[in-house]
């Protein structure tokens, strides 16, 4: 392998943006998924509430 091949290899493989694409999703993955968590906290009075109501009508 020639240093100008060597080179080029380098400058090829050198903007690679693998490895951020794929801790880009798992951010945005922690992201929803803290998302969705605090949504059926902040919901599970109302949908408890609204079961004891059918629970009891029956």
């Amino acid at each position: 392998m020639t240093f100008a091949a060597w080179f080029e290899y380098v400058r090829a493989n050198w903007r690679k943006e693998d490895g951020q694409t794929m801790a880009e999703y798992g951010v945005v993955l922690a992201v929803i998924t803290l998302g969705i968590v605090a949504t059926l906290v902040l919901l599970a009075g109302g949908i408890n509430g609204a079961l004891n109501s059918v629970i009891s009508k029956l």
